[in-house]
């Protein structure tokens, strides 16, 4: 196999390959571009015109996704997955990975679109590299472009496998990518209704791609991923990646939530009323008392059907705490 076949090994050593360029027997083009970023490009016979980013380890405690990418990274230097589109895979934050945490000092899923030039630090820094590259990646003009931020959560969830589709002015929801998520084994898709700073929501709505963070079952450390099924989501990407998709995929079953409200915490004082174990998804009753802050500011569920998701009383002050989610249709 290709050295830059081990993008995973290269990385989580801190290593940068010999040789940043390789061709493969067929005449795929690998190349290094920084730390735990790949740039795959097809033979110009082959290559059928999208552009696909595929991100992993902006957590570096969410293991199963980065697997996924290098067994797909394997495939493609093997010549036993040919790729008709291009790719750019990133491992989105090294020493996080290497050191097995969520992060070091910054989430970085919250330092997008921006928000690192207002803070410091490795991590603010590499979120700025993310959009570099991604920005470059997605330079040509007239491909369609398609980006999956895979992630896996810190809890449990009554729903496993869903995806957050991100908001941007002007732009409708595709139903042909909720079809094709579908078809990768998502059951459910949560809808957003304004700006966000997730890596996803800079490449949708700066970059103009079809974007999605997917959470894929619960984190994990590297080799202890057996209970998260994937398969259905990589044959998804095989497909894409190859040009070789199946046809008439559906929306058929697929859940679709909207955002009622987000959960703000404002000070230390902040309490959320529920159990520190409670999975996404989880349905809450009418009347509930969900949080509470300084100044008498509480959260009461008026909403019918609310679930919650993301729940984390303890994320920094000015952060969201939880999101309200109720269901809805396109």
């Amino acid at each position: 196999m290709l050295a830059l076949g081990k993008l995973l090994e290269l990385t989580l050593a801190g290593r940068e390959p010999t040789e940043k360029i390789q061709l493969t027997a067929d005449g795929t083009r690998l190349h290094w571009l920084a730390e735990g970023a790949l740039e795959v490009t097809p033979p110009v016979a082959r290559d059928n015109g999208r552009d696909l980013l595929l991100s992993a380890g902006i957590h570096g405690n969410e293991t199963a996704p980065i697997e996924l990418l290098d067994r797909l990274v394997h495939g493609i230097a093997r010549g036993e997955l040919k790729p008709a589109s291009r790719v750019l895979f990133l491992l989105g934050n090294p020493e996080a990975m290497r050191r097995g945490e969520r992060y070091l000092e910054q989430d970085i899923n919250r330092l997008f679109c921006g928000r690192h030039e207002e803070g410091s630090g490795n991590e603010a820094l590499r979120a700025s590299e993310l959009e570099r590259l991604a920005a470059a990646f997605f330079a040509r003009e007239g491909r369609p472009r398609l980006h999956y931020d895979l992630h896996t959560a810190i809890r449990g969830s009554k729903i496993e496998q869903f995806a957050l589709y991100p908001w941007a002015s002007g732009r409708e929801h595709s139903r042909e990518e909720l079809a094709r998520l579908r078809s990768a084994g998502i059951d459910a898709v949560l809808l957003q209704s304004k700006p966000g700073i997730t890596f996803s929501a800079y490449t949708y709505s700066q970059l103009g791609a079809e974007a999605f963070t997917l959470e894929l079952g619960k984190a994990r450390p590297f080799g202890q991923n057996q209970a998260v099924n994937l398969d259905r989501l990589e044959a998804m990407l095989q497909g894409v990646i190859s040009g070789q998709e199946a046809d008439g995929a559906q929306i058929d079953g697929l859940q679709l939530f909207a955002v009622s409200r987000e959960v703000i915490k404002h000070s230390d004082h902040f309490r959320l009323h529920l159990d520190d174990a409670v999975d996404n998804f989880t349905e809450l009753d009418h009347g509930f008392l969900l949080a509470e802050d300084i100044g008498g500011t509480r959260w009461i569920v008026e909403e019918r059907g609310a679930r919650i998701i993301f729940p984390n009383p303890r994320v920094k002050n000015g952060l969201r705490a939880g999101i309200l989610v109720v269901p809805t249709e396109l």
